[in-house]
């Protein structure tokens, strides 16, 4: 029998949501993806130990204040990880800017450069990277100069159709929909259970990829943020699909039939009008929009604090 996870690989590019290299190596998908969290999970592994010691060790050598330096330490390890991920995947690996820069376009472009500067000194050419930053409008503005100078984006913590549209309308390569957080929204706010159809964090990535495809925007579509495989399987068809090992795990392990939910050819019908966007109607609809607004600052503390504890972490590190 064929499982779920090798069907859907025949519908949709999997991409695994993780730093985890032996997850990697089991269930060999296309891409990974990280963030903070991921590589702060990551570098407490046994694996990464020596990983740890090479990047303190280089940021003994290193002049600055400590805090200059654990932050210098910190995006080197979130090199790392990903360099070592993008050895084990044919596909790209996204590595995300600093989610303390999300309201700053120059320091994100700065950064982004940094990044992919880092990565070429590893013989590993942009072409295998995607800068991950937040679809804040500072952030999508940056990725728009990240684009002109060849550099693709992948713009995350998409909770509307206004951010995926400015998105694309910036050129960015890739936007990440997030699906889970927007349920977890609803859940709270209305004390209802949803089923897979009736989801609403399904319903935006659907809305999104129908708007894309009949639109002719060429940005991919990765769903992201599950909470359970039927959100996976009523999206089964986008564009590509994060991840994470314990989903992919279980669908690898479900071998009943599964049915595509999304295609290109199917993206006709009742489809919203392409909205045209400046920073103040971005602004205004996000306003108007609580979910949204709630649960990307959300993310972007959630990620500002990871990325605080890695720092620490190295900080005592150099200390010692």
């Amino acid at each position: 029998m064929v499982s779920k996870l090798d069907q859907l690989r025949q519908m949709s590019v999997v991409v695994a949501d993780t730093g985890d290299i032996d997850a990697v190596s089991q269930l060999k998908p296309v891409d990974c993806t990280t963030n903070p969290t991921l590589v702060l999970k990551a570098v407490s592994l046994p694996r990464f130990a020596e990983t740890l010691d090479e990047a303190v060790a280089w940021g003994r050598a290193q002049s600055g204040t400590p805090a200059a330096v654990a932050g210098a330490v910190a995006d080197r390890l979130a090199v790392s990880v990903g360099a070592a991920l993008t050895a084990l995947v044919p596909g790209r690996v996204s590595t995300e800017v600093d989610a303390d820069l999300s309201f700053d376009t120059a320091a994100t472009v700065d950064k982004a450069r940094a990044v992919i500067a880092a990565y070429a000194a590893r013989g590993i050419g942009r072409e295998r990277i995607l800068i991950k930053v937040a679809a804040t409008w500072e952030g999508i503005r940056a990725a728009e100069v990240l684009q002109s100078e060849g550099i693709d984006c992948n713009l995350t913590l998409i909770f509307s159709r206004l951010q995926a549209i400015a998105a694309a309308d910036a050129g960015a390569f890739l936007i990440s929909p997030f699906v889970g957080r927007i349920l977890d929204w609803y859940v709270k706010s209305t004390g209802k259970t949803f089923t897979p159809e009736e989801d609403p964090g399904v319903q935006s990535v659907r809305e999104i990829y129908r708007t894309f495809k009949a639109h002719g925007i060429r940005t991919v579509v990765m769903a992201a943020s599950f909470r359970n495989p039927g959100e996976i399987e009523a999206l089964a068809g986008c564009d590509r699909l994060t991840i994470s090992p314990a989903l992919l795990e279980t669908l690898a392990a479900d071998n009943g039939p599964l049915e595509r939910r999304l295609s290109p050819d199917a993206a006709e019908g009742d489809v919203p009008a392409r909205i045209v966007l400046d920073e103040r109607a971005f602004r205004w609809g996000m306003n108007e929009d609580a979910m949204a607004t709630e649960k990307l600052a959300e993310g972007i503390r959630l990620f500002a604090r990871d990325l605080a504890t890695l720092r620490a972490l190295v900080a005592g590190r150099l200390a010692d």
